[in-house]
């Protein structure tokens, strides 16, 4: 199975006095540049079979500008990505149809652990730039002994449009 882990996008500062994390939204820059790193990814790769987010206002924006850079299918809210509850995303992952490419959109240092995870890393973490991604073959849909495909700081991806 193929995994493409990707970071949300610029979000506005935490530090953003009566803002909720959870209501952090994309800035108008961010939500620009992840649009062209999204074109970048979707010439690169088939169209996802699945696309799931963390429910973070920040994250299932960003996973809608990708959907639509793909031309689909609809983000889906995964309140494990929200987490980094690896055990339920990768119950997600289990019923997702085989073959497919599937995009998870969630956050550090949830998506770091992530991939160390995958790659045997022992604790050791490669961080994701806001709006990065990583594609990662996973056999059985877990996040161990898997393979990395590809790294991608967004800047790489802008570039490929």
């Amino acid at each position: 199975m193929r995994v493409l882990l990707v970071r949300h996008a610029t979000a506005v500062d935490r530090a953003t006095p009566g803002l909720a994390d959870d209501a952090r939204s994309l800035t108008p820059r961010g939500r620009r540049r992840f649009a062209r790193a999204a074109a970048g990814l979707a010439r690169l790769l088939p169209k996802p079979g699945r696309v799931l987010t963390s429910p973070l206002l920040r994250a299932a924006q960003t996973a809608e500008v990708l959907a639509r850079a793909f031309g689909g299918p609809k983000p889906q809210p995964l309140e494990a990505l929200a987490r980094g509850e690896r055990r339920g995303i990768e119950a997600a992952l289990r019923v997702a149809p085989p073959g497919f490419l599937i995009v998870l959109v969630g956050h550090e240092p949830h998506l770091s652990g992530l991939l160390a995870d995958a790659l045997g890393g022992g604790g050791e973490s490669v961080p994701f730039k806001k709006g990065g991604a990583a594609l990662l073959e996973l056999p059985d849909g877990r996040f161990e002994g898997g393979r990395l495909l590809a790294f991608l700081p967004p800047r790489v991806a802008r570039a490929i449009v």
